[in-house]
């Protein structure tokens, strides 16, 4: 696997990766044997839901309040420095 990754390791890191590597398989094996056959299919591990509020129209914040902690405004509206170059 390290020659087809073109990793270069020495044989101290190959016998190494090699423990970690079987002890990662037998992981999988223990996996595999697990019977699912009575699990559901889900898309996501924990059950989502979208909750949707009801949108109801209301007035909205006067302009001048809007504007009144801007630290510069123009013509009702906010100044903001430029962060695109031409």
């Amino acid at each position: 696997m390290a020659r087809l990754a073109r990793l270069e390791l020495d044989e101290d890191e190959v016998v190494a990766f090699q423990g970690e590597l079987n002890a990662l398989l037998g992981h999988f094996m223990d996996i595999q044997g697990i019977d699912v056959s009575n699990v559901e299919a889900q898309a996501h591990a924990v059950s989502l839901q979208n909750i949707w509020a009801e949108d109801f129209p209301w007035d909205s914040l006067p302009r001048e309040l809007a504007l009144k902690n801007a630290r510069v405004s123009r013509a009702g509206l906010f100044v903001v420095p430029a962060i695109i170059e031409d």
